[in-house]
C-alpha cells in the first residue's frame, strides 16, 4: 500500500488539480488494451472531481485491470483475488471521509468476489465500483469468464461453455444497488461524465465499463466501440430528456405493452411524443432494467450512462449512528465497568 504524503496546505479548500496529480508509474498492459483508455479518463475525472490525492483510495483485487492501483498517485491497495470489496467496505467504515474506488474486472469482480459483489451492493456501502468488463479472464490467459456469453470458445471451454453468463446489471439491481451506470473504455467524455455522476452518488456506484482484451477476446464490442459505431448502436441515457438515437436522433425508444419498441420517427405514425422519457431516480426499476438489459444482438441500442441512480441510507453512516446511539445511552465507559453490568459471581 502506498502513502500520499499530506501537503502542508491540504486545509486550503480551493487547491485545483491535474490529471497529472493522480497519475504513477508506467502501465505495464498490452498495447491497445481497454485498461489504458480508461486509467487516463479516471485521471481526468479525478481532477474534474478535486478531491485531493490524499484523500482518495484505489483498491483492486488480482487480474489484468487490478494492476491499476499501481498506476494511481493516492493511497492503493492492491489486496486479494476477489476480497476487493470487502476490504474497501472496512476501510469506508473506518474512514467515512475517505473517498474509495474499488477497481475490479468481471472475473475478480463476479466469480471468486460475486458474494462480496451482491452484499456490497444491499449494504450500501458509499464506494465507487469500476466493472471492467471485457468478459474474459485476461491475466490467466484467456479462459471464459462470468460474463461470457453461452457457446463462447476458449482455452477453458474449446467446444464453447455451456453455462448462462451474468448480466451485471441484472445482478446490481438483484442485489438492491441504486445506482448502475455504464460506457465504453474509449469514450473519454462517456467515461469521465460517469466517473463524476458516481462519486457524486451516496451509497454503492456500480459502473460497468466495456472493453476489449486484445489478446484473448479482441472485437467483443466493436459495435459500440468507435464513435461512428455508438451513434447508430448506443443510446446515451440522459435524465429528464427524450430516448432518442441514431445519427439524427431519427430512433427512439417507446414502450411497447409491458417491453420495448425502436420506433423511426416519422414512420408508421411514430411522433417525438411517442419516445419515452429516462427518469435516472424512479424506485422502481422495471424500467431501467430493461434499459439495460438491451443488447445489439436484440436489434435495441447499448444502454450508456446513468441508468439508475436512487439515494438512500449508507451502511457506514447507519454503523456510525448506531454507535453513537449506543455509547448515549450505556451505562458502561470502560471494559471493567461492561463487565460490572453483568452478574458478578466472587469466588473465595
Amino acid at each position: 500500500m502506498k502513502n500520499e504524503t499530506i501537503p502542508e496546505n491540504a486545509s486550503n479548500n480551493s487547491m485545483t488539480y491535474s490529471a497529472q496529480d493522480y497519475k504513477q508509474g508506467q502501465p505495464r498492459w498490452c498495447p491497445g488494451c481497454g485498461d489504458h483508455f480508461f486509467l487516463a479518463s479516471l485521471h481526468k475525472a479525478m481532477a474534474d472531481i478535486g478531491i485531493a490525492p490524499y484523500q482518495t483510495a484505489v483498491i483492486s483485487g488480482i487480474g489484468c485491470s487490478s494492476r491499476l492501483p499501481y498506476y494511481m498517485h493516492t493511497y492503493a491497495l492492491q489486496t486479494i483475488h476477489g476480497r476487493a470489496a470487502a476490504i474497501a467496505t472496512g476501510a469506508k467504515v473506518a474512514n467515512p471521509e475517505l473517498t474509495i474506488w474499488q477497481v475490479s474486472g468481471d472475473g475478480d469482480g463476479l466469480a471468486i468476489g460475486g458474494n462480496h459483489f451482491i452484499h456490497v451492493l444491499r449494504r450500501n456501502v458509499d464506494i465507487n465500483i469500476i466493472l471492467l468488463n471485457n468478459r474474459i479472464y485476461g491475466l490467466t490467459k484467456g479462459q471464459y469468464s462470468p460474463t461470457s456469453p453461452r457457446g463462447f470458445i476458449s482455452k477453458s471451454s474449446p467446444y464453447g461453455t455451456v453455462e448462462n453468463p451474468f448480466r451485471p446489471a441484472e445482478l446490481c439491481f438483484g442485489a438492491r444497488g441504486n445506482f448502475f451506470g455504464r460506457a465504453v473504455a474509449t469514450d473519454n467524455s462517456g467515461v469521465v461524465e460517469l466517473m463524476k455522476a458516481a462519486q457524486r452518488h451516496k451509497g454503492t456506484s456500480v459502473c460497468e465499463i466495456l472493453q476489449h482484451c486484445v489478446i484473448f477476446n479482441d472485437g467483443i464490442y466493436d459495435p459500440v466501440y468507435s464513435s461512428p459505431g455508438r451513434k447508430n448502436n448506443a443510446i446515451y441515457l440522459q435524465h429528464g430528456q427524450k430516448m432518442l438515437f441514431g445519427e439524427n436522433n431519427e430512433y427512439g425508444l417507446a414502450q411497447d405493452g409491458f417491453s420495448l419498441k425502436v420506433v423511426k420517427l416519422g414512420e408508421n405514425g411514430a411522433t417525438l411524443d411517442d419516445v419515452l422519457v429516462h427518469d435516472v431516480h424512479a424506485e422502481d426499476h422495471t424500467l431501467q432494467m430493461k434499459l439495460a438489459l438491451m443488447g445489439n444482438e436484440q436489434g435495441f441500442p447499448v444502454a450508456l450512462g446513468i441508468i439508475r441512480d436512487v439515494e438512500t441510507p449508507t451502511y457506514e453512516t447507519a454503523v456510525a449512528q448506531q454507535i453513537a446511539d449506543v455509547k448515549r445511552t450505556a451505562h458502561y465507559n470502560n471494559f471493567t465497568q461492561l463487565l460490572e453490568t453483568n452478574d458478578i459471581w466472587e469466588v473465595e
